[in-house]
């Protein structure tokens, strides 16, 4: 393993596309949304202790998850928890770690994970992560792994690339895309030059500080200012007067979409961004006729294509559905159509209008 070699797994999210699950208390990384055994967030820290030394691997995630990573992660120092005392995108919490490590190590590669994604193909991953972090230490650039689209896909950023190599299997990045229509996303597939932006980035720390001060001056110099504090005791007091004054805005258009130095690699190695039930869905085995049940006391009668999750001590059964969502916990049971899914964002903005924040 590499000293130098570190990852930032990013876990504040609160997972809404997963409610009634998923909650603002307890929100979907730290579930075990196909289960499996083990929570999201433990799947992605055991993919990277492989190939990353234990004391190298960070999470970053809000104030109010610290202790349930503790709970999750029992291994990981104490000290290699980020917390963030708001929420405000990627953009600062990948500043907030670069510039520790920058402090740290001036010559760390960095890795960003999502918490939330699921692979399949460890070893493929592991080779190709490898790959970038050789590339990231001869060339000063910004590395992005794209996946090979399988399907046009609305629910997806695209990465268009170069034609032309500039490395084995390394291109140049001409474009970044958000969530496309669906006659995009297929012009995008039958283009073949287009990828799945899975979130996950490479580069050596000092580079991407570069990119914050040439493209992200104002975010720049918050952190510059306090960095003094930055792996001290006033660290906290530190990153709670910089964050209110951070804009609010994603790593991808902060630096990514700007930037002259943004390659990508095509990669194929079993990804999922577990982002909605239908992801899930997509993930989980199927009886005969199509259900996908995430529980272990459901019975399924002439129903099809459904996607079921419920409280392993509470029985389900479920008759004549076609193609629904049904998520049952506690104390709240959702059903939808499963190409309504994308809508679940607004059922719950629609409970916080009726009901408050008692179901969030």
């Amino acid at each position: 393993m590499n000293k130098h070699h570190y990852v930032a797994i990013m876990a504040g999210g609160i997972g809404s596309r997963f409610w009634p699950q998923s909650r603002t208390a307890y929100p979907k990384q730290f579930l075990d949304i196909l289960n499996t055994g083990k929570s999201l967030i433990r799947w992605t820290y055991e993919r990277y202790t492989s190939f990353i030394p234990n004391e190298n691997i960070f999470i970053v995630t809000s104030e109010e998850y610290v202790e349930i990573v503790k709970e999750q992660l029992p291994e990981l120092p104490i000290e290699n928890i980020i917390a963030e005392p708001s929420r405000k995108n990627t953009a600062p919490c990948i500043a907030y770690i670069s510039y520790k490590l920058l402090l740290k190590d001036p010559e760390a590669s960095l890795i960003v994970a999502p918490s939330d994604h699921m692979i399949l193909d460890t070893e493929n991953f592991k080779q190709i992560t490898a790959q970038a972090l050789d590339f990231v230490q001869n060339i000063k650039s910004l590395v992005t792994l794209g996946i090979k689209p399988t399907h046009p896909n609305t629910g997806y950023g695209y990465i268009q690339h170069e034609p032309m190599q500039v490395a084995n299997g390394i291109y140049k990045v001409k474009t970044f895309t958000e969530k496309p229509n669906l006659e995009l996303a297929k012009t995008f597939i039958a283009s073949g030059d287009f990828l799945w932006n899975a979130g996950i980035f490479v580069w050596q720390v000092k580079n991407v500080m570069k990119a914050f001060e040439l493209y992200q001056s104002e975010m720049y110099e918050l952190f510059e200012a306090e960095k003094d504090y930055f792996n001290t005791p006033q660290e906290k007091d530190a990153i709670k007067r910089i964050y209110p004054l951070c804009t609010n805005v994603s790593i991808d258009f902060a630096i990514m979409e700007k930037a002259e130095n943004v390659y990508v690699i095509p990669s194929s190695f079993g990804w999922s961004d577990l982002g909605t039930w239908n992801s899930a869905y997509d993930n989980l085995e199927k009886d005969y006729l199509g259900n996908a049940v995430a529980s272990e006391n459901v019975i399924v009668i002439d129903a099809t294509k459904c996607m079921v999750s419920a409280p392993k001590d509470k029985l389900v059964v479920l008759q004549g559905m076609d193609d629904f969502i049904l998520v049952d916990t506690e104390d709240v049971l959702l059903i939808c159509k499963k190409d309504k899914e994308q809508a679940i964002k607004e059922y719950v903005a629609e409970v916080k209008r009726n009901k408050g924040d008692q179901y969030l």
